[in-house]
């Protein structure tokens, strides 16, 4: 590596970003999932195209373990307790026993009706089997769903990695292991998982609630070094990295940390570069022009996974629990596909697997084609099922920035739409004794309201409070944000 070859590497790299941030605006605007455009970026410049030639597999393989860390993580950040709280048992059923019913599946489906052998049937079958946390996370966000599905859909994208990496890893290197062996180590790597994300999640929000660090860029930084911490830990003791990083990135978004909106907008810009970089490289990964004898196996496996082993999956695991048919039928065809099946397909090839190439074939062109059908889709199924709801508010934005010589936290309070806190006076927040608004910023203008100011539409607050009242006064503002001035009364306190 010289100096020269690293200004072009940047210089590369730079001009694909540019690109791919274009890209994103051109598939908001047409409704196609921007990680086709990423894909096409990286089919275009690579052997097929411009004549880049890359072949590293295992390279990719590792890039994309770390960049999958990062969209876990972020996921994580942004998903709310309350949200998925009554659906952590459905997601666990699905991220388990759902996944089992995919891979049996579809891999009969593929040996059945395509004729390809019992293992590459199997491995074909585990790598499609994870939904994708970065298309599930990406594409939910802007469709009006209930939140016990949203919920559901988000606990099981970031559940069911962790069982799929371990039957893919399995299906390629130690296929003839007994199926309870194999059953055996899923437990006791999700175990493991579970325990470490707990641990780093739990104890790193403690230590950051409590301790000032002296930059509020420091905050974001810390909360990236927890999650990579919770992934190594779980995995140096032969558990599930991918889980351990989920459950600790859930537990610190939901700690209502100091810049909590910074550290999830940092979150959020370094998942998107991950993203970026990952499907450019599965991208240059690919050779269109071997792909012709995978697009029969390709279309028939994608079929039966859409359409019979994924229903039959969410049909036997959501079983115990109520949703209804409606609700059934659309977890159905949210089961998107993305980057974790084509990160998945290069284990194969690393492992040296005889027919790992068409295997690869396979999945990209299987995640191609049904992320073009299902992604644009999703809005207009969830309409005709008449699931979907208006578009739900988000919920009151505060960022807290600890005031360590004085004792003190400053709270930045952002109105929501549709927030019940604007018509309220200021002195019908009635906040606690400790805690008091100092600041309103309306339309550009910032102001010192009096106990008769009333809230408006967009308004920003400076609220700054004791130690002792922080909590609650966060507790009352939020309560506020949703039952109105009449909260206490309501029941709607906490």
């Amino acid at each position: 590596m010289t100096v020269d070859r690293l200004n072009l590497l940047l210089l590369v790299f730079s001009a694909i970003m540019i690109v791919a941030m274009v890209a994103v605006r051109l598939a908001t605007r047409t409704g196609l999932p921007s990680l086709l455009l990423y894909l096409g970026i990286g089919v275009a410049i690579g052997q097929d195209g411009l004549g880049i030639e890359y072949d590293g597999a295992a390279l990719t393989q590792v890039l994309g373990y770390a960049a999958l860390v990062v969209i876990l993580a972020e996921g994580g950040l942004g998903t709310k307790w309350q949200d998925i709280r009554p659906s952590l048992s459905a997601a666990g059923a699905l991220a388990t026993v759902g996944v089992g019913v995919s891979v049996l599946v579809t891999a009969a489906g593929a040996h059945w009706l395509v004729g390809i052998d019992w293992r590459l049937a199997l491995l074909i079958g585990a790598v499609v089997a994870s939904t994708d946390a970065a298309a599930v996370f990406s594409v939910l966000r802007r469709v009006p769903l209930p939140r016990r599905v949203t919920g559901l859909l988000e606990a099981e994208s970031g559940f069911n990695d962790a069982p799929v990496v371990i039957l893919v890893v399995a299906f390629a290197s130690r296929p003839q292991e007994a199926w309870y062996v194999i059953l055996g180590t899923i437990l006791a790597e999700l175990a493991i998982g579970v325990v470490v994300g707990l641990a780093v999640g739990w104890l790193g929000a403690q230590g950051l609630r409590r301790v000032a660090l002296p930059a509020s860029g420091l905050y974001p930084i810390a909360v990236l070094a927890l999650v990579v911490l919770a992934y190594a830990g779980a995995a140096l003791l032969h558990g599930s990295g991918f889980l351990a990083v989920y459950i600790a990135a859930v537990l610190l978004g939901n700690a209502r940390l100091p810049h909590g909106p910074a550290v999830r907008g940092f979150a959020d810009g370094l998942a998107w570069v991950a993203q970026i970089g990952l499907f450019v490289l599965l991208g240059l990964l690919a050779t269109p022009h071997t792909m012709r004898s995978a697009v029969l196996p390709a279309l028939v496996a994608g079929l039966v996974l859409v359409f019979v082993a994924r229903p039959l999956s969410v049909l036997l695991s959501t079983a115990p629990f109520r949703y209804s048919w409606r609700e059934k039928a659309l977890l159905s065809w949210a089961g998107l596909r993305g980057a974790v099946p084509i990160v998945l397909a290069t284990i194969p090839l690393t492992a040296g697997v005889s027919g790992a190439r068409q295997v690869f074939n396979v999945v990209f062109l299987l995640v191609v084609g049904f992320t073009l059908l299902q992604g644009p889709t999703l809005p207009w199924v969830a309409r005709r099922l008449k699931v979907a709801e208006l578009a739900l508010g988000e919920d009151l934005g505060i960022e807290s920035a600890p005031l360590e010589k004085l004792h003190g936290h400053l709270l930045s309070v952002a109105l929501r739409p549709g927030s019940r806190m604007v018509g309220v006076e200021i002195s019908e927040l009635r906040l606690p004794t400790g805690a008091a608004v100092t600041l309103v910023v309306r339309e550009g203008r910032s102001f010192v309201p009096d106990r008769a100011t009333v809230l408006a539409p967009a308004d920003e607050l400076l609220v700054v409070s004791t130690d002792q009242v922080r909590d609650a006064a966060e507790r009352r503002l939020r309560a506020v944000d949703r039952g109105g001035k009449l909260a206490d009364w309501l029941g709607t306190q906490d």
